[in-house]
């Protein structure tokens, strides 16, 4: 992000000079201590009907007498939530778009007290509204020219939560702008290659080690059912590893897994043409991976983190995987490939066999894993699948947290039934019944020396439509997932 923020302790924000002022509003009636030309213009906004304390309400209001700053933004809050206040924040920060406002000051009466979550939201919601994708598109509008936020306080008491909550928001809008940034690359410039250079060029300015494996390398740690999803492709594959080192070296670090499929067609098991575009999203895990790096590294937490990234494309040729064939994974088990469209866990499988070499403390994967996914939950949570209930626990408590949630879902050992074969250790599919679920029990068959836990992204990775575009989630999810790990750390000391 180009623009910073910063946390002024201020009795009167009407003196203030800034471009523009962003007043959110808590509550059914006036807050007390409001500026007085500030509280005057906004009752004669509700007196004039332009204006009222419900929630979602807005006005802008200019040249206000008595009020420095020529632009000012009224938006009603519907609770004194961080949900709430990051709604209204980008409600408001839409009445601004297009006016060339440099500097935003923003006062939010009617808490009891501004917290760090409140401060976050608020970042976040700036961090959403001045992303603009442009790498492809010359023609696109001029990005927005924020470059500074204000965050107007009562108090000092309230500055040292604020300003916490502005760092990590700030981060995780670093994090979160790259990982849409690559995700919204399309397939023929975001290729493997591309995504391990632009993962090297990010660990290079974030301090991180980092080791990209070729092809030759795969093969040669037995990765036989990664390959057999990147053979049919002339891009060759790449498997990245970053490292972040917050902790002594024997400290078992945390380990990030993401799906890295740049482009999937579905192979030999061809998707249908509609949308098929929206394939080049098939890399959203990869790219959270790489964004929550980032925002780690910005925010330097005592603890090890790596993070893994299988990619490759799945691409239909006379080489490509057949469905019937039968592969052999990096852990020797056999996989008999029903669907070589249920190609994202036939490269994470190999994955998670192979972070078992860091002796991880616990293990995520990142998917954009399966449609049924979308279908239970559609685009608001990530589906999250863990037989561990207190690493389960930890995840939902982060996506709260974050504003990112996700909802855990079932690991019954009877849903595994339905991978059974009569050719190889299991199939790669099961029936179309709870699709999510097979999908997360076969790779559960990869994690038997692992804490772990499965986040299918399928439905919250990207949008469609008009807005069509990545997400960048599930990056405040897990950097709130890392940070709290740290904080446990410490706390256990």
């Amino acid at each position: 992000m180009d623009f910073r923020t910063q946390v002024i302790v201020s009795g009167a924000s009407s003196r203030l000079s800034a471009d523009a002022l962003l007043l959110l509003l808590v509550g059914q009636s006036l807050p007390a201590g409001l500026d007085e030309p500030l509280a005057k213009a906004v009752n004669e906004a509700i007196a004039q009907g332009d204006f009222s304390l419900k929630p979602g309400k807005l006005a802008y209001l200019r040249q206000v007498a008595g009020v420095k700053t020529p632009r000012v933004a009224v938006v009603s809050v519907r609770d004194d939530s961080a949900k709430a206040l990051k709604a209204a924040a980008a409600a408001g920060l839409g009445l601004l778009k297009g006016l060339g406002v440099k500097h935003l000051a923003v006062q939010i009466s009617g808490l009891t007290a501004v917290g760090a979550a409140h401060a976050e939201a608020l970042a976040g919601a700036a961090g959403d509204a001045v992303y603009l994708y442009r790498s492809t598109k010359p023609s696109a509008p001029p990005p927005p020219v924020l470059a500074k936020i204000s965050l107007l306080l009562a108090s000092k008491a309230e500055a040292q939560a604020a300003d916490e909550g502005l760092a990590r928001g700030a981060a995780i809008n670093e994090g979160v702008a790259l990982a849409r940034e690559l995700g919204n690359r399309p397939g023929n410039h975001c290729t493997p290659t591309m995504l391990a250079a632009e993962s090297r060029k990010m660990a290079r300015a974030s301090g991180l080690k980092i080791e990209v494996l070729d092809r030759k390398q795969i093969e040669a740690l037995g990765m036989g059912s990664f390959l057999a999803v990147a053979q049919g492709s002339d891009e060759p594959p790449r498997f990245i590893v970053m490292h972040y080192q917050g902790a002594v070296k024997s400290s078992a670090p945390l380990v990030l897994v993401g799906k890295g499929i740049t482009f999937d067609s579905g192979g030999i098991s061809l998707k249908p043409g509609g949308e098929m575009d929206e394939m080049k999203f098939d890399m959203g895990g990869a790219a959270s991976v790489i964004g929550t790096m980032r925002a780690v590294a910005q925010l330097k937490p005592k603890l090890n983190l790596i993070g893994v990234i299988a990619a490759c494309e799945n691409l239909p040729s006379g080489r490509a995987l057949k469905p019937g064939d039968v592969v052999t994974s990096l852990s020797g088990q056999t996989i008999e490939v029903l669907n070589t469209d249920a190609e994202g866990r036939l490269i994470l499988c190999d994955a998670l066999t192979y972070v078992e070499r860091f002796k991880p403390a616990a293990v995520v994967d990142i998917a954009t894993l399966t449609g049924a996914c979308v279908v239970a939950l559609g685009a608001v949570r990530s589906g999250m699948f863990s037989p561990d209930d207190s690493l389960a626990a930890e995840l939902l408590a982060a996506g709260d947290a974050a504003l990112d949630t996700c909802w855990r879902m079932p690991v019954d050992d009877e849903y595994d039934e339905g991978l059974k074969s009569n050719f190889a250790d299991m199939a790669n599919i099961a029936g179309r019944a709870g699709g999510a679920v097979t999908a997360a029990m076969f790779l559960k068959r990869f994690t038997a020396n692992l804490r772990w836990a499965h986040l299918d992204i399928a439905g919250t990775a990207w949008k469609s439509g008009a807005a069509k575009g990545s997400t960048g989630r599930p990056v405040g999810l897990l950097t709130h997932w890392v940070m709290a790990q740290a904080q446990a750390q410490a706390q256990a000391k």
